[in-house]
């Protein structure tokens, strides 16, 4: 009888912090689903002029009022149009010269999921 009451109370308090540490499994939040950003161009690492324009394609599932871009720092202009199947953005470079500047992309999904991305374009006359 002894042996019984162990072995139920075992089984009991096995079955409760089971219960317990799956509460809060990873299974139970929702996922992140970032915001994919592609067809960067110019290429990566191409020859421009200053105030050349660039433009890139960022998915639906980004919120197109997240979208930030910044070249040395500094906040760049955007033109955000919907594309159907996402957004295209374009901009112009700043009037840098002779020198290497990278695009600096940030944004988020319409979840709040933080994304950035980005490439790098050398500027000469």
């Amino acid at each position: 009888m002894i042996h019984t009451m162990k072995l139920m109370t075992f089984f009991i308090f096995a079955v409760c912090s089971a219960n317990a540490f799956a509460y809060g499994s990873s299974s139970s939040k929702t996922a992140c689903k970032k915001p994919k950003l592609s067809q960067f161009t110019p290429a990566h690492l191409s020859l421009v002029k200053p105030q050349a324009e660039f433009s890139f394609v960022a998915s639906a599932s980004t919120d197109p009022k997240s979208i930030v871009v910044q070249i040395k720092k500094q906040n760049i202009e955007l033109s955000i149009n919907d594309a159907g199947n996402g957004y295209l953005v374009t901009g112009k470079l700043p009037d840098l010269q002779s020198d290497y500047a990278r695009i600096n992309i940030k944004s988020k999904g319409v979840n709040r999921c933080p994304a950035s991305d980005g490439w790098l374009l050398k500027i000469s006359e």
